[in-house]
């Protein structure tokens, strides 16, 4: 069944990258709009609540995904089909380099407002006050932060664990995103949903910063550059896994990203990350460029992963429950 679960990781991103994201009836905002409901419910605002919020979203969709595997053992079909349809709906790459290329446009075209308008589509940030400059540089970090979110995260998951590391990944970091920032009614609420979140993105950030680095000259970028920026900066960044897809991207691009952020009136000064100029609209497609090759290269690792590493703690799972048994047989 591993060779039907690679199929699906394929067959999803190829759906992804030809078709996109759905206009209407898009699984993620149901889902969105399931937990609304749910929080609405449970909220108190100190952490058992939302450890109980955040056990009870992200555990109703793996159990979803756990009770289709199970359903679909020895269907290879079935299951090539249910991987296919869970990993469309959980990537946004397209989606990424398509939003990346409107801003590009409206900037270079010098239609502020339409870039301003367009930035909410990527990122949280207020653009009222921002100039050219700095729209570019939220698009920038906004599509090296999702590169890992939208793309790298989900195909991991889905070659570590299935459909229900597909599901249980995108619906914890719908909930980081909908209960995980700072403010006063998620302060404590959200931060079971926040941690969460840190640690699924543990490995795929710094997956992502790597595969920048590597992947940096199909951009015109440095390789050494890039590997120098991250090394240095990466762990400046106040979010853990942040950081590493940004610093990368500077380096890459050979940019300085980082510095004043607003959030709904919340203030931010992140420190600078990279050296050279600040990010203007030309950066943006190069931006997409090495976006979709990360994309490329971390589905070739998922898919080899099931048939390699995976067959191997598969085959070593079967030899310690072989040896356990012979173990307790003898203690009988």
């Amino acid at each position: 069944m591993r060779q039907a679960t690679v199929a699906g990781l394929v067959a999803g991103y190829a759906l992804d990258a030809l078709v996109g994201d759905p206009r209407r009836w898009h699984p993620v905002a149901g889902f969105g709009h399931v937990a609304s409901a749910l929080e609405r419910r449970i909220y108190r605002p100190d952490r058992a609540a939302g450890a109980a919020y955040t056990a009870l979203a992200v555990g109703a969709p793996v159990a979803l995904g756990a009770a289709v595997t199970v359903a679909t053992r020895g269907r290879p079909l079935a299951r090539c089909a249910f991987v296919a349809a869970g990993t469309w709906a959980v990537l946004g790459g397209r989606t990424l380099r398509r939003e990346a290329a409107v801003m590009g446009e409206a900037l270079r075209g010098g239609d502020l407002a339409s870039a301003r308008d367009r930035l909410g589509h990527l990122c949280g940030r207020d653009p009222s006050m921002l100039d050219e400059s700095e729209l570019a540089r939220a698009a920038v970090e906004s599509v090296a932060e999702n590169t890992s979110d939208a793309v790298v995260a989900p195909l991991l998951w889905g070659a570590v664990a299935g459909l229900p590391g597909l599901l249980g990944y995108r619906a914890a970091n719908t909930l980081d995103a909908m209960v995980g920032h700072r403010s006063p009614r998620y302060a404590r609420f959200g931060t079971p949903a926040a941690r969460l979140d840190d640690l699924l993105n543990l490995v795929p950030s710094r997956l992502t910063g790597l595969l920048t680095v590597a992947v940096a000259p199909v951009a015109r970028g440095d390789r050494g550059r890039a590997w120098q920026v991250w090394r240095r900066d990466r762990n400046d960044h106040p979010s853990p896994n942040a950081g590493q897809c940004e610093a990368a991207m500077a380096g890459a691009l050979g940019v300085r990203l980082g510095g004043r952020n607003v959030y709904a009136g919340r203030v931010e000064v992140r420190p600078f990350l990279g050296d050279g100029p600040r990010p203007q609209a030309g950066h943006l497609p190069r931006t997409a460029r090495i976006s979709a090759t990360v994309g490329l290269a971390t589905l070739g690792l998922a898919a080899a992963y099931p048939l390699t590493v995976g067959r191997l703690i598969s085959t070593a799972g079967r030899a310690v429950r072989g040896g356990l048994q012979v173990v307790r047989g003898r203690w009988r």
